[in-house]
């Protein structure tokens, strides 16, 4: 029996959850004791099951000892020293086994840190041990001789010394700098890895609280695990010894971060699927954690431990663990999820989230009352308009997120459509399909026999209740700079009147446009239904609907073998057309529970006007370079 299994609920303290402080602690003690039998005699590498990341085994077991360590260091330091399991005496060990010799050709030593265009994913790992040694400082660092420390240190220096990707990679020195600052080591080099990650960061910040991971559209759940957390926990690590105007600076952004981020979190406790490194998990909550750590939150204690334990318990659930070892994957294996930088331990970045440990266990976080995340409220939609997003909630706590702004391309470098990041719209509980299979939530022209594809796009607004954006449709890997499609999405409730328009293409010009595709195990799990053009597509708890307005003329329901995340097989609906001298116009809703009445639309010229069950009005039109929207 697992320890975590063996702590009861507390459904007067967690109603929405069941969790306390203990669940977390215990989940952080099995996740670490079931690593322990993967590790090298020495601790130095864990070197878990499966196919190895394109850094080779030899980092994937740097990997497993880095961010499991972080784990450890978490617990410990939030437990004030308790160790009953002796955590940190296996780390102490490998610590110095995989320091002793880097790069000799043994079962213990560690890659020699270098730059990431020379394989630098040791310089990621380099910050989850600093992180974990600055946490855990006066049990193990201060237990190391000086001739230890030195080893220790010789290795981590050599992440200040190489050049790391151009994107949150640059926040990994400065985590190695301030932990050597803070170990009284510090100099003129630690000091300019950290002001060199500050200017960075600055220039990678976007308002509203939101950063881009690196030049372009790079939004995320990186905004919070990583451009959020290290800066926060750089300032509150270091105390009297940072910048006063520097903590308060990152604190107001993270907590008008928040505002909006803890808003894509169902009630059910997941996560949005969206964007990379999905297979980090409960990771996503790491920034809410931080938040409720430091007081830097608009949300309340009970709040924030619902999102943090409903998070948690979403995978724990769910099965993201095989005896006790995270896999690849969502709910479990998914390798659709997975990039190729992931190793069978990539998943030990959910470890950030044991952050909130770092509360004591008289922290308001846990000793309140849980209350409802804010999804589960009363319906609503917010705008993120430095992301280009709009959130969509509903009662039954789903969560959508319709996307027009994360392309997740660098200005200058073309690439072909991300299925996690070139979607319209994304939720909490259905994931898009395989790039092999063809693509939900998306608008495709055809011209010539070739199909145009959603790719690098830009925002083209972003205000209550609507977003919009551009994009110039790439076909055969070559984008028409003449061709552009305007999208709009409208939202109101669980209904999305979504709009699309364009220019210098003739009318006549085949279009398409898919909604909310839907996953079972099979195609028994799946009920269907198409009549003319609107199609009513469910799997037992789910409903995805998508009627035709103006545009289109067929309607299909197309089968995806690859999937989703969320299962084996899926099925997406589809409206076919074409354009016209107007926009085309259609209607799509995800739901759990009735939607409600669709809206009525009507298309005058270039103008749409959607009349929503509660009399409500959004207009739009799309005759300009910009588009304009009333209510």
């Amino acid at each position: 029996m697992s320890s975590l299994s063996a702590v009861p609920e507390d459904r007067r303290l967690s109603p929405v959850t069941g969790w306390t402080r203990d669940h977390w602690v215990a989940a952080a003690d099995d996740l670490l004791l079931a690593v322990r039998p993967w590790a090298t005699p020495g601790f130095g590498r864990i070197d878990l099951p499966g196919e190895p990341a394109r850094a080779g085994w030899v980092c994937d077991g740097l990997e497993g000892f880095a961010r499991t360590f972080l784990t450890a260091a978490f617990r410990v330091a939030g437990c004030g020293g308790d160790d009953p399991h002796d955590h940190l005496g296996n780390y102490r060990r490998g610590l110095l086994a995989g320091t002793a010799t880097p790069g000799a050709d043994d079962a213990e030593s560690w890659p020699v840190i270098r730059g990431f265009r020379e394989g630098g994913q040791p310089i990621v790992e380099s910050a989850s041990i600093a992180l974990g040694l600055d946490l855990t400082r006066e049990w193990l660092w201060d237990s190391l001789s000086g001739d230890e420390q030195d080893q220790v240190e010789a290795w981590l220096r050599e992440a200040l010394r190489h050049e790391p990707a151009p994107n949150n990679w640059y926040l990994f020195p400065m985590a190695v700098a301030s932990f050597l600052t803070g170990a009284g080591r510090g100099d003129a080099e630690t000091e300019r890895a950290v002001d060199r990650a500050l200017e960075l960061l600055e220039g990678w910040y976007r308002g509203e609280g939101w950063y881009t991971d690196g030049d372009g559209r790079m939004f995320d759940h990186y905004v919070g695990w990583a451009m959020h957390l290290y800066p926060v926990l750089f300032t509150h690590l270091r105390g009297e010894g940072a910048d006063p105007e520097l903590g308060k600076r990152f604190g107001v952004r993270l907590r008008e971060f928040l505002g909006t981020f803890a808003l894509t979190f169902d009630g059910n406790g997941a996560p949005l699927h969206q964007g990379r490194s999905l297979t980090y998990r409960f990771a996503a909550v790491s920034s809410v954690a931080v938040g409720a750590v430091t007081g830097a939150t608009p949300w309340s204690p009970g709040v924030s431990r619902s999102i943090l334990s409903g998070a948690v318990k979403y995978f724990t659930d769910r099965g993201a663990a095989r005896d006790g070892v995270h896999t690849r994957g969502w709910h479990g294996p998914h390798p659709a999820t997975v990039q190729p930088y992931s190793g069978p331990a990539s998943p030990y970045w959910c470890s950030k989230a044991f952050s909130a440990l770092l509360a004591g266990p008289d922290h308001p976080l846990w000793t309140a009352t849980e209350e409802p995340v804010p999804a589960a409220g009363p319906a609503a939609t917010v705008p993120v308009a430095p992301a280009g997003w709009l959130v969509q909630t509903t009662p039954d706590g789903l969560v959508r997120v319709h996307n027009h702004g994360s392309d997740h391309h660098r200005p200058g470098h073309p690439a072909e459509p991300d299925p996690l990041y070139a979607r319209l719209a994304y939720s909490t509980r259905t994931g898009p399909t395989s790039a092999r299979n063809v693509a939900e939530n998306t608008v495709t022209l055809t011209h010539r026999g070739q199909e145009g594809v959603r790719v690098s796009f830009e925002n083209a607004g972003t205000g209550p209740g609507w977003a919009a954006s551009r994009h110039h449709p790439r076909f055969a890997a070559t984008e028409l700079p003449q061709a552009r499609v305007l999208s709009l999405v409208l939202a109101r409730g669980a209904w999305e009147v979504r709009v699309f328009g364009g220019g210098a293409l003739p009318v006549g010009t085949p279009l398409t446009v898919t909604g909310w595709a839907l996953a079972a195990a099979g195609p028994a799990g799946l009920e269907q239904a198409v009549e003319g053009t609107s199609i009513t597509l469910g799997d037992g708890e789910l409903r995805s609907h998508l009627r035709a307005v103006a545009g289109f003329d067929r309607a299909d329901l197309v089968r995806a073998p690859a999937g989703t995340a969320y299962g084996a097989w899926a099925l997406v609906p589809r409206l076919r057309g074409a354009t016209g001298p107007g926009p085309a116009v259609v209607l799509a809703a995800l739901t759990a529970a009735d939607p409600g009445p669709a809206p009525v639309v009507e298309v005058e010229g270039g103008r749409v006007t959607a009349t929503f069950a509660d009399g409500v009005q959004g207009r739009t039109s799309l005759d300009g370079e910009v588009p304009r929207v009333s209510w």
